[in-house]
């Protein structure tokens, strides 16, 4: 993956990007799977996307080098906090968030956790994650982080709206949790996103979570930035609050 960085700052129409790696299987307590990553990538439109992944080596190898990817396009909904002093996903202008939604869902969070809240962050995370992996409507979640302990983020997928904000406001570990964050100042950068998926391809551990919960036709968005998270992305334990 490191290799892969001067490359993605060259990348014409990326706008924001990160790369991550992964937790083991859909938990989001400590613990890494070293044979797993993801790419986060906002583009400027759908053509520099797919030029993207046409042309550049990066996806080329990954597919060559993996036995399963998932890939899947998200069009920002909401969005409040920052990443690393950015606010990088804009709602799109005439896109599927600008009309009433009542189809899947995908939830990222994402924070920099104070040095000395560390321990008491990783001891409310088993609680919550046995919430989450509970939770109906939840298709799929993993945890993602930039570095090992301190930066984290959550990708989840949802049923629908009224699922992820079960999870957010009715489950008594989540609201504790989130209480603790408030009261304790956990954080000292955090970021709450939700998206419309409008296509999907590929595995996520042996299936596409998105496959039967996508009906219809997707709308994807005629313009503007596009929230693109590419080969095996992860969960949220701390879902729209």
């Amino acid at each position: 993956m490191a290799f892969d960085r001067p490359v993605l700052r060259r990348t014409g129409g990326l706008l924001f990007w990160r790369l991550l790696g992964t937790g083991r299987g859909p938990s989001t307590t400590l613990g890494a799977d070293l044979r797993r990553w993801a790419l986060l990538a906002v583009w400027r439109d759908e053509r520099a996307a797919e030029e993207f992944l046409a042309r550049s080596p990066i996806p080329g190898r990954w597919r060559r080098e993996a036995i399963e990817t998932w890939h899947v396009r998200l069009a920002p909904i909401a969005s409040r906090g920052r990443w690393n002093g950015v606010e990088p996903f804009l709602p799109v202008t005439g896109g599927p968030g600008d009309e009433p939604h009542r189809g899947p869902v995908a939830v990222l969070t994402r924070a920099s956790i104070r040095p000395s809240r560390l321990p008491a962050f990783y001891r409310s995370t088993p609680a919550v994650d046995r919430s989450l992996r509970a939770q109906e409507g939840c298709l799929a979640s993993v945890g993602l982080g930039e570095w090992p302990v301190a930066r984290q983020a959550t990708f989840s997928l949802w049923r629908d709206a009224a699922a992820a904000r079960a999870f957010a406001y009715a489950g008594r570990a989540h609201r504790d949790v989130v209480e603790r964050v408030r009261a304790h100042d956990w954080y000292s950068e955090e970021l709450f996103a939700r998206f419309v998926p409008y296509a999907s391809e590929g595995t996520w551990d042996g299936a596409n979570p998105l496959a039967n919960p996508l009906a219809g036709p997707p709308a994807g968005p005629p313009g503007g930035p596009v929230a693109d998270p590419v080969a095996d992305p992860a969960a949220d334990p701390f879902a729209d609050r």
